[in-house]
């Protein structure tokens, strides 16, 4: 039997319309980090090139240790030196990011390690020396399910920052995460469905009396 994560883990479903305040569980993921525009840089598309072969690999692996699970969306962290870069400008030449793909807590280093010498060996995977697998720990998080072009998620963002983020007494941390749900690849730029997340603490008060 395939497990399927995302039906399990409830944070890969998010509202549309909506900003809800989530706990992330710790999760495991293949990643990549880079910088520079997704679009056009050549990083990027590498990273890519060797996250979904090794995914691909660590499931053939499990399935034949008899845990089969579907191979989950791309997802990505996404930073700035000035965070303003994501949601007015979206100046995507400054940006740094990590691509990941989530894999079951039982994958193992061994068996990524299997996984990246079979990639290499297939003449595939051209950043498998920068892939790492690493568990990440987002806890409390604010998300929204934004439908739409990704050139669109500028005024998404600034309301989720400046209102909704605000009104519930917090404050951001750690990095802006995005989940794509669609493959734009097959899917019409005005269908594509990407959740937009952000780990949030609760905001500092300063002493008083």
């Amino acid at each position: 039997m395939t497990t399927d994560h995302k039906r399990l883990v409830p944070t890969y479903r998010a509202p549309r319309g909506a900003v809800e305040l989530v706990t992330v569980p710790v999760l495991q993921y293949l990643m990549v980090d880079g910088e520079g525009d997704p679009n056009t840089c050549d990083a990027y598309r590498d990273a890519l090139a060797t996250l979904y072969p090794v995914a691909y690999k660590v499931k053939a692996l499990c399935r034949a240790q008899g845990e089969d699970h579907t191979v989950m969306p791309l997802e990505a962290l996404w930073w700035a030196d000035d965070m303003a870069a994501f949601t007015t400008a979206r100046e995507k030449s400054r940006w740094a990011w990590t691509v990941m793909i989530m894999v079951p807590g039982t994958v193992t280093p061994e068996v990524v390690e299997t996984a990246r010498d079979a990639v290499r060996a297939a003449g595939r995977g051209p950043s498998l020396d920068a892939l790492r697998l690493e568990t990440l720990d987002e806890g409390l998080c604010v998300q929204t399910l934004h439908v739409g072009p990704y050139d669109a998620e500028g005024p998404v963002l600034a309301r989720m920052h400046d209102e909704h983020i605000a009104a519930r007494g917090l404050r951001m941390r750690g990095r802006h995460h995005e989940i794509y749900l669609g493959d734009p690849r097959r899917t019409a730029p005005e269908r594509l469905r990407t959740i937009l997340r952000q780990p949030v603490s609760p905001a500092r008060t300063s002493a008083t009396g």
